[in-house]
């Protein structure tokens, strides 16, 4: 098993930048892709950006292009979503997920508890 912790979260203005981080334990030999998803009031949740094992690969949503970041720091065993120009509908809960190389088909086998990020306008 693999556990997810994420921090980072909080309160900014519309304009302004949050760091999130996503710290995996347990079996992390294991983990392949990782990404942040997110959850808004009332909405479904959603695909925000990805990237994979050697992080030379990332995806990102289309509302998030060009704003936001992912990276991450497998010595570390630690992803991170740097999001920059926030904007009010950015506001939701900010989960960390995590793919296992030994499942096959490649599923989001492990999700963090979320972390709350709101976007002041």
């Amino acid at each position: 098993q693999v556990q997810l912790v994420e921090s980072g979260g909080g309160l900014v203005q519309a304009g302004g930048s949050l760091r999130l981080s996503c710290v995996a334990s347990g079996r992390t030999f294991s983990v392949s892709d990782m990404g942040w998803f997110r959850q808004a009031p009332g909405k479904e949740r959603e695909f925000v950006a990805t990237i994979n094992r050697s992080g030379a690969n990332t995806n990102y949503a289309d509302s998030v292009k060009g704003r936001f970041t992912i990276s991450r720091d497998n010595a570390k065993n630690t992803v991170y979503l740097h999001m920059n120009s926030l904007r009010p509908e950015d506001t939701a809960v900010y989960y960390c997920a995590a793919k296992d190389v030994f499942t096959v088909p490649p599923m989001w086998n492990y999700w963090g508890q979320g972390t709350q990020v709101s976007v002041s306008s």
